[in-house]
């Protein structure tokens, strides 16, 4: 059987500011070469903090208790700095929520593409120049050059998104980390960008955890999901599997929840509060048993 790309295996955190509580139950999933793997779930679900914990970003009052991250082999958790830090970027990327926040409002966009290209693949200034190019025409910049001389703040929200995912893209990683980078953009735009993150990402073979709250945004580009409730994993499998045919009665009550766009007059139905005291017995249940 072929080595996923990456294989969480009973992943356990806690949070030392909230007196040791539990964000992370025993997560284990898979992402294969070329997959886009969707981690879904409400605030406080642990989505972000195992985005978190693979970028070796997690804050210093986060502590992981058990588990492991293997990418191609290697546990990210116990490598050595140095290690961790040359595949940060270059095999492993990040597509990041905010684009307003993420580029240094002080720095030309070239300089913010092409510092990791000199940086990590030892690029001339003119190679590094060239490359930059290719990547905004591959997100689909009109006028490069006039772009790479612009600051972030000339630039509408769609263009940065864009330039962040050029960026993430840069240097070919295996992994991409797309966190919510769809959020802070209107629908008409959020729907460009999902196209051109699976473009890209089909283009380059790269595999995708895409962090999302929005089962609409997974039914379009994910492959397979995982959904996550308290820091437990409590369904997962092909995305088209689990929005046809959803086991769990949170899934169900999820998607239930939805905006219908067939009859947009009807009112929205909010998760019933029996799911959620379902849910909570199910945490308890494994608790005890572990």
């Amino acid at each position: 059987m072929t080595q996923p790309l990456l294989s969480i295996t009973g992943l356990s955190a806690v949070s030392d500011r909230d007196g040791g509580a539990r964000i992370l139950r025993d997560v284990s999933l898979a992402v294969a070469r070329g997959e886009v793997r969707g981690l879904v779930g409400e605030s406080g679900a642990g989505k972000s903090t195992i985005a978190k914990a693979l970028l070796g970003i997690l804050p210093r009052t986060v502590r992981v208790t058990s588990g492991s991250l293997l990418f191609e082999g290697r546990d990210l958790l116990t490598l050595p700095h140095r290690e961790l830090r040359d595949i940060m970027g270059s095999e492993i990327s990040l597509i990041p929520q905010d684009p307003q926040t993420a580029l240094n409002p002080g720095r030309r966009i070239e300089a913010q593409l092409t510092d990791g290209l000199r940086l990590k693949r030892g690029l001339s200034a003119r190679q590094a120049h060239e490359r930059a190019l290719t990547l905004l025409e591959e997100v689909r910049i009109r006028e490069p050059e006039r772009v790479m001389k612009s600051y972030p703040h000339e630039l509408s929200g769609g263009m940065r998104q864009r330039i962040l995912i050029a960026a993430a893209f840069a240097l070919e990683p295996k992994l991409v980390v797309a966190d919510e980078p769809t959020t802070a953009l209107d629908v008409t735009v959020q729907k460009q960008i999902l196209r051109l993150i699976r473009g890209m990402q089909e283009a380059h073979g790269t595999g995708v955890i895409f962090v999302t709250h929005d089962l609409g945004v997974v039914a379009q580009i994910c492959d397979t999901v995982t959904l996550l409730y308290g820091g437990k994993v409590i369904e997962e499998g092909r995305t088209a599997d689990v929005l046809a045919h959803p086991r769990h009665v949170y899934t169900q009550a999820l998607i239930a929840a939805g905006p219908r766009y067939d009859r947009p007059d009807a009112g929205l139905t909010p998760v019933p509060p029996a799911v959620f005291e379902q849910l909570r017995r199910e945490i308890g249940a494994a608790e005890e048993g572990r």
